[in-house]
C-alpha cells in the first residue's frame, strides 16, 4: 500500500445490486450492534405487479414488533440510515421497499384507497386536494394509484419532510375560470 485513501465509488457508478448489498451488510451490523433479534434479507418480489417495488429489504424475527411500533418509525429510520450510508440515489430508493411482516404492502393498499377517495374529492370540488406530507415511497404509491385516471393529475409539492402529493382536477377549458 502506498498510504493512499481509497476513494468511494460515486453513487452514479454503482449498480443497484452493489448498493443493495451495502444496505444489507449495514443493516446486519446495526441489528447486531443494537442487540435486535432480527434478520434482514434483500429480495426481488414474487409478484408480476408492475407497480410493485423492484426490491424488498425484508425484516423478520422476534423483535419485528419494535420495527412496526409508532407507525413503523424504527423501520423508516433503518431505511433512511441505510440509504444515506450506502449513498443510494433517490431514483433507486423509490424502487426499494423496506418491509416487515407485509406492513408496507398493507400500507400500499391503504394509500391506493386514499388516493381514489382524494381524487373523488378533487373532482367533486373542482379544486386541488392536498394530502398530508409523506415519505418518497408513499408519494410514489399515490402517483401510481392514479396514473391511469385521465380525469385527474398528481404532482408532488414542497420540500423535505413537508413534501406532499396534490391531486388536481382537470384544467378548465381556456377562457373559463373556476
Amino acid at each position: 500500500m502506498t498510504g493512499q485513501i481509497a476513494q468511494p465509488v460515486p453513487p452514479s457508478a454503482r449498480t443497484p445490486e452493489s448498493a443493495l448489498r451495502s444496505i444489507e451488510i449495514l443493516l446486519g451490523k446495526i441489528i447486531q450492534a443494537g442487540g435486535f433479534a432480527l434478520s434482514v434479507v434483500v429480495r426481488k418480489p414474487s409478484t408480476g405487479d408492475p407497480d410493485a417495488p423492484e426490491w424488498i429489504v425484508d425484516f423478520s424475527g422476534p423483535d419485528a414488533d419494535l420495527l412496526l411500533a409508532a407507525h413503523a418509525e424504527l423501520l423508516d429510520a433503518f431505511a433512511h440510515i441505510a440509504a444515506k450510508a450506502a449513498r443510494v440515489e433517490d431514483e433507486l430508493f423509490t424502487k426499494i421497499s423496506f418491509d416487515c411482516r407485509g406492513a408496507r404492502k398493507m400500507r400500499a393498499e391503504e394509500l391506493k384507497l386514499m388516493a381514489q377517495l382524494a381524487a373523488g374529492r378533487a373532482l367533486d370540488s373542482g379544486e386541488p386536494f392536498a394530502l398530508n406530507p409523506m415519505n418518497p415511497a408513499d408519494r410514489r404509491a399515490v402517483h401510481l394509484a392514479l396514473k391511469d385516471r385521465p380525469d385527474v393529475r398528481t404532482e408532488s409539492q414542497g420540500f423535505g419532510s413537508a413534501r406532499h402529493v396534490v391531486i388536481l382536477p382537470p384544467s378548465p377549458p381556456p377562457g373559463r375560470r373556476r
